[in-house]
């Protein structure tokens, strides 16, 4: 039986961050490659696109305002969608229709958090933005995707009408920004060591080893 104490590490990420999908991937990758490490693995909320509106804006315009032109994003897409095969993930930027306000997709994964299906509620709500293209600004999208990691579509429904947790899921974005945070993915281990980027597992699965040997020297001191 295991006396480590866990190893904390918040990813702080946004669904519609093509590298924060390929970066989830690969912390879980590094994770397998450290199977004896105790881990405690959070997914914090970050706004990637914080200007846009909570009913989201199209594609098109998405892509004008933050790039310049659809054809300019053409080439930056072309090398995430090759990183992202070389994870065995489908990235099919062509058939994003509709750019979200991520708001309502961190409520989610924090309700999920409640019954400790976090990676799953990230995972269904990449894959549908990035493999499938679906619309995260569709409330019958967001419940269904609810509903398929095991949250209550009704009860989901109900409280994605209210403004439950949308000050807390903005204020722990923002207090993420304070920090200093400004690219995502980013991985913060034990509260005070943070690693920016999608990085290889390998890299991650070292500083993964190495923070947890610190913190349970520290903790035996």
């Amino acid at each position: 039986m295991s006396t480590l104490k866990p190893l904390q590490i918040d990813v702080v990420s946004d669904v519609v961050c093509p590298w924060c999908y390929i970066g989830k991937h690969r912390i879980e990758s590094a994770l397998a490659l450290v199977p004896d490490v105790p881990v405690k693995l959070n997914f914090r909320p970050f706004f990637l696109n914080p200007w846009v509106p909570r009913d989201g804006i199209s594609r098109e315009d998405y892509l004008t305002t933050k790039f310049g032109s659809v054809e300019a994003y053409k080439n930056i897409a072309g090398r995430v969608v090759a990183a992202a095969g070389e994870e065995g993930l489908i990235y099919k930027p062509e058939l994003v229709a509709r750019q979200p306000n991520t708001t309502d997709c961190h409520r989610l994964i924090l309700w999920a958090e409640a019954i400790g299906k976090a990676p799953e509620m990230k995972q269904r709500l990449m894959e549908l933005y990035f493999r499938d293209g679906g619309d995260l600004t569709d409330v019958n999208v967001l419940v269904q995707a609810a509903a398929d990691v095991g949250l209550d579509a009704d009860d989901v429904r109900k409280r994605l009408a209210t403004d439950e947790d949308v000050a807390r899921v903005s204020a722990d974005a923002q207090e993420a920004a304070e920090k200093g945070i400004s690219g995502v993915p980013t991985y913060v281990f034990a509260q005070k060591y943070a690693v920016s980027g999608a990085q290889d597992p390998n890299m991650l699965a070292r500083a993964i080893r190495q923070v947890s040997a610190e913190i349970n020297a520290q903790a035996a001191e």
